[in-house]
């Protein structure tokens, strides 16, 4: 079977229907010498519709027919008949996906919402039959109108994933093997780098029937907004979240300082867009399990300021407390495409490494124990 193909952008020529001809008539029936004017008028042409649909997770289906024509309006016929209005042209889009007028740059809509529809070219008004112009002065009219044309244009279609958290590092940082503990994603995980080449959502599932969803995109490298590595074009796909997540290798298996690793992601998500760079941000200390990364932790927690979560996806250490933090951290935050909330900034004072203790356990006892007394009250009641 053939592997589906993720595609995250493409141009598309969309032209709604043109609308149909009035009709210039006269009734012709035995025993009526003067029947008079009967043309009706052309039907509306069709519109072209973008519907969000959460089923869809790619623009493939676009990619292969880029070319959207909406059905024409039928025109009038005599005895008054209307014509028909054109069929619209449904799209189904992935959710998130945003859609571009490739002349002006400017956004024509942004599809975010299961069963969301816009309507993206409108089909051309039905022309008027010659029964409009009939009057007592001006009782055999021969005048119509054609239908009006649709609107046609050239747009490019952008998909940006909806995520509440979005996962950044280097190549063999460990955010796939982090992203497959806290959900139930499989990426692909190997010891080579970019093994994930398409960004893979993933969804976090806590005791109270809340959810998460967390984006994880190919690895970033140092150069990559001129083309180093895969690029950072799928950093498109963090702009919605409203939380992002640091992962460090803090070891340094690749040779890198985890430092000099974190100040290019930083500034690579500068540069792809300061509104991104400023998003409230954890850094997540990945294998913990070796012992160099306990050495390299110290220098690098004086250096700055943001929440430090220490784990090992080795041996899981953390993970649990990795969910919790990111529960705690998203419930302020507001939902939405613009992410509020405190800049992810270094200050001189470094702040407390964060470890999974009793204080974890204890806090989740205590949102238990909050959600079985509320169930208790209910039933007394």
């Amino acid at each position: 079977m053939k592997a589906h193909k993720f595609v995250d952008s493409v141009g598309v020529h969309v032209r709604a229907g043109k609308g149909g001809d009035g009709s210039c008539s006269f009734r012709r029936e035995a025993c009526v010498e003067k029947g008079g004017p009967d043309g009706g008028d052309g039907g509306r042409g069709g519109h072209v519709i973008f519907v969000g649909d959460h089923d869809e997770d790619s623009l493939q289906r676009i990619y292969y027919s880029p070319l959207l024509f909406a059905e024409h309006g039928v025109p009038g016929r005599g005895q008054k008949m209307y014509g028909r209005n054109g069929k619209d042209l449904v799209i189904k889009v992935p959710c998130g996906t945003a859609v571009f007028d490739r002349d002006t740059g400017a956004v024509v809509a942004d599809i975010t919402d299961h069963r969301q529809e816009a309507i993206i070219a409108r089909g051309g008004k039905g022309g008027l039959g010659n029964v409009h112009w009939k009057t007592s002065t001006h009782q055999a009219p021969t005048e119509f109108t054609p239908g009006d044309l649709g609107e046609e244009f050239h747009l490019n279609l952008e998909l940006k994933l909806l995520a509440d958290v979005g996962l950044v590092g280097f190549p063999n940082a460990g955010k796939s093997s982090l992203l497959s503990r806290i959900s139930d994603a499989h990426p692909k995980v190997a010891a080579y780098p970019f093994t994930t080449i398409n960004p893979i959502v993933g969804t976090v599932c806590y005791p109270d029937f809340s959810q998460i969803r967390v984006a994880d995109v190919p690895g970033l490298i140092k150069g990559a907004h001129e083309g180093v590595g895969l690029g950072h074009e799928f950093l498109r796909h963090l702009e919605r979240s409203r939380l992002l997540l640091c992962v460090i290798d803090m070891a340094g298996v690749d040779g890198r300082e985890p430092w000099d690793d974190y100040k290019a992601l930083r500034n690579e998500l500068a540069l792809h867009s300061a509104e991104l760079a400023r998003r409230p941000m954890l850094v997540v200390a990945n294998k913990m399990d070796l012992p160099e990364a306990v050495e390299k932790l110290k220098s690098f927690r004086r250096r700055i300021r943001l929440p430090i979560l220490r784990i090992s996806t080795v041996d899981d250490r953390g993970i649990a407390e990795v969910k919790t933090r990111l529960w705690e951290e998203l419930r302020p935050l507001p939902r939405g495409t613009r992410a509020a909330g405190r800049p992810a900034t270094e200050l001189e004072t470094p702040a407390p490494v964060v470890d999974a203790s009793d204080e974890i356990v204890s806090a989740e006892k205590v949102r238990l124990a909050g959600f079985l007394d509320m169930a208790v009250r209910k039933r007394k009641g």
